[in-house]
């Protein structure tokens, strides 16, 4: 192969990839619409039959539930928003301990907090970068009501594991399963295994409204709890007769009628995107599993991946070079949207200082006289080494892989590693101190 582009050779790739876009014309049609109207929004925040939403938001929920063969479908403003719902929904007190990844979008355990419950992080997998079952377990203590696993990347690796975690022990089961649309795994739709499910809808991920989420759940109490929180419930229970008022407190999180217009034309088009990206995951890495020092994503026959991030896992001591010097090598390739690393959000400053409501550490000091979780570097070891060192993130999602651009990325790859010599050397010489200086 020729001289790597990071050494003065050409790319593979000497033209950019059209980004992803699933909008087009039936949505700005149907947007149209609902603006001609002039309903941007059917709910009512006090007790009526508005209560529930308008019109599209109403019929998005039904074809939402009808897809993934569930009882409930609820939606929202945004998939953070969701979360914290759902966390309320299933009758969580302050300071109990709801069990989550470390790898994961900060809201993830931001809504554990929320409602002044504690996040305790699990390791996870090398494979599958899901929670790790033996983990969990590990994490389980007297205070902990729920398990949150983040099905991160378009993967539900590990998620029937933890399931069975959860029932044996009399927890809670919520699926954060943002990035893993129309993907199943045993038979099942993922997402909708544990208590409540959901789904983002944010601008990049594989079908959006711009913003917004939706909850799915097979359980009738935590669906009317998820809608109170959703619409200003403390002010609907007197007239509406609800008799538990638990965590009734509400919010603004409703979904727009133009949001939910557009989502059900997404909604229509989410088993071809999410095949067209299983198939172009798969294809890739049909082209790296030959490639030495390298652990490609785990792909079973069913379509058991969304590929929202195609990650790779890197032996550097077989490679001989590290991760960002592979990195640097690929992106010279014209490799689009890859980086080294995901995030530990164990090691933000707000789970370091234990500081999220006021200045006294609430609602970590709820139970002072009880040792808190620890959130020092090193207790989740597999997440932070694979952050720190290992791991590279190739965000497909963000383009339409078409036969030929997955061609090109994997000869990329290829390329890279067919010159590990030569990049070892490279590297070196970087490290090395220049002649002269003192």
């Amino acid at each position: 192969m020729s001289q790597l582009a990071l050494i003065d050779g050409k790319p593979i790739i000497a033209d950019s990839f059209t980004p992803a876009q699933t909008i087009g014309e039936e949505e700005l049609s149907v947007a149209t619409e609902v603006l001609k109207s002039g309903n941007l929004s059917g709910f009512f925040g006090s007790w009526s039959d508005r209560f529930y939403g308008g019109p599209q938001v109403r019929k998005f929920e039904e074809e939402w539930a009808s897809l993934f063969q569930t009882k409930h479908a609820i939606s929202f403003n945004s998939w953070t928003s969701g979360l914290v719902a759902a966390v309320g929904a299933i009758g969580i007190s302050p300071g109990d301990e709801v069990i989550v990844s470390p790898w994961t979008m900060t809201a993830s355990a931001a809504a554990i907090l929320a409602w002044n419950a504690i996040p305790v992080f699990a390791d996870i997998s090398p494979k599958t970068y899901n929670l790790c079952p033996e983990s969990v377990l590990k994490s389980i203590t007297p205070r902990t009501k729920a398990i949150m696993m983040p099905l991160i990347f378009g993967s539900a690796g590990g998620l029937i594991e933890v399931k069975r975690i959860a029932e044996e022990n009399g927890l809670i089961l919520i699926e954060d399963a943002a990035q893993t649309p129309y993907v199943r795994t045993e038979g099942r739709w993922a997402g909708t295994i544990g208590d409540i499910g959901g789904f983002s809808l944010n601008y990049h991920k594989h079908i959006h409204t711009g913003e917004g989420g939706m909850a799915v759940t097979n359980n009738a109490e935590y669906a009317e709890k998820m809608r109170l929180i959703r619409n200003h419930g403390e002010a609907v229970v007197e007239d509406k007769g609800h008799e538990d008022i638990t965590n009734c407190l509400g919010f603004n999180f409703r979904l727009g009628e133009i949001e939910a217009a557009i989502g059900r034309v997404q909604l229509g088009k989410l088993p071809n995107v999410v095949e067209r990206r299983y198939y172009a995951g798969k294809n890739l890495a049909k082209m790296l599993e030959d490639l030495p020092g390298i652990r490609l994503p785990l792909i079973d026959q069913e379509i058991s991946h969304a590929f929202y991030i195609f990650a790779i896992g890197l032996d550097l001591e077989v490679m001989g070079v590290s991760r960002n010097t592979i990195v640097a090598a690929l992106q010279a390739e014209g490799v689009p949207w890859v980086y080294g690393g995901y995030q530990n959000i164990h090691l933000q400053p707000m789970y370091q200082r234990k500081v999220a409501y006021g200045r006294d550490s609430f609602p970590w000091n709820l139970h002072p006289e009880e040792e808190h979780p620890d959130y020092e570097k090193g207790i989740c070891p597999v997440a932070e080494k694979l952050h720190d060192q290992e791991v590279i993130c190739l965000q497909i999602c963000q383009h339409d892989y078409d036969t030929r651009q997955t061609e090109l990325v994997g000869e990329a790859f290829l390329k890279v590693w067919k010159n590990l010599e030569e990049l070892r050397g490279w590297e070196s010489a970087q490290s090395s101190p220049v002649k002269g200086n003192p």
